[in-house]
């Protein structure tokens, strides 16, 4: 037998349980998914901050190779989506394809980047919420705006201590109680949603298109300031590694494996059609933006396309479309939360988390436990913690996650070779894999040093947490006995 660490799961084992979530959703429910969560933070929030600190005008590019580098893992993803319609997404890949655990820790892993993904998009949800409000005429406490301890200045100029940030633990809340009243009636409103933020989205650019300015876009990739990252190519590259996140939605389609409707073909084509239409969203979007609005004035604006709004002096038109966003952001943190509940089911039903996530309500057949615990945790860093902090752990746990699916392709190529497939990554078993592998690590290792450090100390406290309990709860180690 083999040792605890690489013990594997059939695909027949993997394939074949209920959950007892219903299957409701369609491909256009998953592909709304997808757009709902890929189309947001990245777009609305980071695009500035990436902008003005690290890429300039050439953010755009940022966005295109961090796509390049999502294409080639969301290859793999379709392929073992097709091959094992379970909801898990990487974690269940990797228990199946390289032992229990790498699935540990790439599941470990995803739990950071879902709930860290989803506090990060509501610290931003924060910031378009309060502009929205002053839009109105009501002006928020900024010592309620901000994450706990940052300095702000307030309405008389004095400078204070933020006490932390309100409206980002609202809206997380919010969301959660909506996850928790059931998948049909959730999906329905986040297709809505999704759908009006893609009318916001065309009428922005639209709108802005006439106000592009060729100064604002020149030079296209300003000089490296003597510093890597800090503009030049190796800028260019930092920043794709801080809106990497911002294509996580093809992965949450992957863990809702067991909320779908013939799994084994609308994962796949949900995956790739939810990427696609994202990457055009974001290359187009992006261009916009810098063209209108001079990098250097985002340099820490969290809220890029209000301040582009505001820049072509139409009240009613920002005041609309800033509403919009703020409300377009809760298909973002609806398709996070959901993704988390879908990973800790699936660990817990493997013995690797406790029982607790995997029971379900009985009215709404939702994971009540798994939906309250996520909350609150994903409350505490939208309250206390910077959304450039909270960003960058997002990315670098996504990124690590798309290596390990590229591995998994690889691995049960050789193993499995004639298990059926319904969907196969072109040019063989080896070259899309190992492009995903090299260009999302390109972009880990353009990473700083602090994100690596904070990415370790996550694994080792993991690590030790299945050592203690999973390693003796598995299921999987009892079935082999």
């Amino acid at each position: 037998m083999r040792r605890p660490f690489w013990r594997t799961k059939p695909i027949s084992q993997a394939a074949a349980p209920e959950t007892g979530l219903h299957r409701v959703l369609g491909p256009w429910q998953l592909i709304a998914l997808g757009v709902g969560v890929t189309v947001g933070a990245g777009l609305f929030s980071m695009t500035g901050v990436a902008a003005g600190q690290y890429a300039g005008p050439a953010v755009t590019l940022s966005f295109m190779i961090a796509a390049i580098a999502c294409a080639f893992a969301g290859l793999c993803y379709a392929e073992l989506a097709g091959m094992i319609p379970e909801a898990g997404s990487a974690y269940t890949y990797a228990y199946t394809s390289m032992g229990e655990g790498i699935a540990w820790i790439i599941g470990w892993d995803l739990i950071l980047e879902y709930t860290v993904n989803a506090s990060t998009v509501a610290a931003s949800w924060s910031g378009y919420f309060a502009s929205l409000m002053h839009e109105i005429g009501i002006s928020l406490d900024p010592r309620l705006l901000a994450p706990t301890g940052a300095s702000i200045m307030t309405s008389d100029g004095q400078f204070v201590r933020a006490w932390f940030n309100a409206p980002a633990v609202f809206i997380i809340c919010a969301v959660t109680c909506l996850l928790m009243c059931g998948t049909r009636g959730s999906s329905k409103i986040n297709m809505a949603i999704v759908a009006l933020k893609l009318l916001i989205i065309g009428s922005v650019t639209v709108i802005c298109l006439p106000h592009i300015s060729a100064a604002n876009l020149h030079p296209f990739i300003p000089a490296n300031t003597g510093q890597f990252g800090q503009f030049g190519a190796s800028g260019v590259m930092r920043a794709a590694g801080l809106i990497f996140f911002a294509y996580i939605g093809f992965d949450i389609v992957s863990t809702a494996a067991q909320d779908s409707h013939n799994p084994q073909r609308n994962i796949p084509l949900s995956v790739l059609g939810s990427l696609v239409l994202a990457a055009v969203i974001y290359a187009i979007f992006s261009f916009v933006i810098v063209g209108v609005v001079n990098y250097r004035a985002m340099l820490h604006d969290p809220n890029p396309v209000a301040t582009v709004l505001h820049s072509l002096h139409i009240p009613w038109f920002s005041a609309l479309i800033t509403f919009g966003i703020a409300l377009g952001y809760i298909s973002v943190i609806y398709g996070l939360l959901m993704g988390q509940s879908r990973i800790c089911l699936s660990m817990a039903r493997d013995g690797l988390l406790p029982s607790l996530f995997e029971t379900l309500n009985r009215r709404s057949r939702t994971p009540w436990s798994s939906h309250i615990i996520t909350a609150v945790v994903a409350s505490i860093l939208a309250a206390c913690l910077p959304i450039d902090i909270l960003g960058k752990m997002t990315s670098i746990g996504t990124l690590l996650a798309f290596i390990i699916v590229c591995f998994g392709v690889m691995v049960l190529r050789l193993r499995q070779p004639k298990a059926v497939r319904r969907f196969k990554t072109p040019g063989g078993p080896f070259l899309v894999p190992i492009l995903g592998i090299l260009s999302c690590g390109t972009v880990m290792l353009s990473m700083d040093i602090m994100t690596w450090i904070r990415l370790a100390l996550w694994l080792l406290v993991g690590l030790g947490i299945y050592a203690v309990y999973g390693l003796h709860r598995s299921r999987l180690k009892h079935t082999h006995h």
